[in-house]
């Protein structure tokens, strides 16, 4: 038996692929895994229980992701479950900018009153005509699941699409529409795109890269989408741009005092993965990551130890070691269980940054002696051992 425990509210399309040996605890002490969206989880303590926390979405900043992995609790994220939520309200933000509708919307609202507004509207539409977005010229940052989409979707609008990303996987660049040109630098998309949307993690090396620098190499009166994450956009910067027309808007999903109500500056209530499809989704490969890690010690999208993939157990015992990534500790292991006549009948190793993660297969029982000694190793954070329930 399996326990759970939702720090917010998760979708049931998710949860209900839970079986029945999964169990939901009404406190996360109790809990194995933690489903969690929004919650900020930085000053909570965790249950020794806790073997894994799945976040229904990309973002992980409400994670304390080190503490975590130093306590050998597993975090997962949903990248590219919601993406298409994402790119449909990146093309809607798009929209907005190129045709003030909003302006226009506005001005029907004040003055429904007026008897004669049919007439009047074919006098006052000028004002919020805009422009068509076909052969204008729209930069992507980061071609992960949602640059792609957006990219690939602004094609078939006409758009004239150029694409930065020095560490695009191999996955993407097959997903990438050939008509797409390879930006070399980031500093060609400032100079020469009309949009430039921007689809980055929030990283010390990107946070408030959309700075005064930045800014002053783009184009005037350009278009600057974000609907990542606000911390990428050095926002006193973006509202200088906004007041001086250099950005003839900002799009943003992140409200925040300094940006709201700016002139120039459209900003969205944080709606970009808030369909029901998007959640739906991600609380689907939540469940599907948490249950394939406690069942068979498979890690797929963790961010804080890498991908490790050793399939189905079946009727093998599985030792699943979380430990830092130093050297010696595979000959450590081995050499244990080899003082215990156990033979391996399979094994992988990958590491992470300052993780690695080891999967064992025993093709007998593991005693909870071999599993103290393993744990005894210096730098192993934790040892698991998977058996037929």
């Amino acid at each position: 038996m399996y326990s759970y425990h939702c720090l917010n509210p998760i979708s049931d399309v998710g949860l209900n692929k839970f079986p029945e040996e999964y169990v939901p605890v009404s406190t996360p002490e109790k809990a194995d895994a933690l489903l969690v969206r929004s919650a900020v989880m930085h000053d909570m303590e965790f249950g020794k229980k806790l073997k894994a926390i799945g976040r229904a979405g990309a973002g992980v900043n409400n994670i304390p992701l080190d503490r975590c992995a130093e306590a050998g609790i597993v975090v997962f994220n949903t990248p590219g479950a919601n993406a298409n939520g994402v790119k449909e309200l990146v093309i809607a933000g798009m929209l907005l900018a190129s045709r003030d509708i909003i302006g226009g919307i506005n001005w029907v609202q004040e003055n429904e009153e007026d008897g004669n507004i049919a007439k009047d509207a074919e006098k006052a539409k000028k004002a919020f005509a805009g422009c068509e977005l076909e052969g204008k010229k729209l930069g992507v940052i980061g071609l992960g699941a949602i640059g792609v989409l957006v990219a690939n979707a602004a094609t078939h609008l006409g758009m004239d699409v150029y694409g930065y990303d020095p560490y695009v996987s191999v996955d993407s660049a097959w997903r990438l529409s050939r008509s797409i040109h390879h930006s070399k630098t980031v500093d060609e998309i400032y100079r020469d795109c009309d949009y430039i949307t921007i689809h980055v993690p929030a990283m010390d090396s990107t946070k408030g890269m959309i700075d005064q620098d930045a800014i002053s190499l783009m184009k005037e009166g350009a278009v600057v989408l974000n609907f990542a994450r606000n911390v990428l956009v050095e926002e006193e910067a973006m509202v200088d741009a906004l007041i001086s027309g250099k950005v003839k808007h900002y799009v943003t999903d992140f409200p925040t005092p300094e940006i709201a109500g700016v002139k120039g500056a459209i900003v969205i209530p944080h709606l970009g993965a808030s369909t029901e499809e998007s959640e739906d989704n991600c609380a689907k490969m939540a469940v599907r990551q948490v249950m394939d890690y406690l069942e068979n010690g498979n890690i797929h999208n963790s961010v804080n130890y890498p991908n490790c993939d050793m399939g189905i157990r079946g009727d093998n015992t599985r030792i699943t070691l979380l430990h830092r990534n130093v050297p010696n500790m595979i000959g450590q292991f081995t050499k244990i269980l080899a003082e215990y006549n156990m033979n391996i009948a399979d094994m992988t190793n990958k590491s992470k940054g300052k993780y690695a993660y080891t999967m064992i297969d025993i093709d007998s029982d593991v005693t909870d002696r071999v599993a103290e000694d393993l744990e005894n190793v210096k730098e192993v954070l934790r040892v698991r051992v998977i058996r037929n329930q």
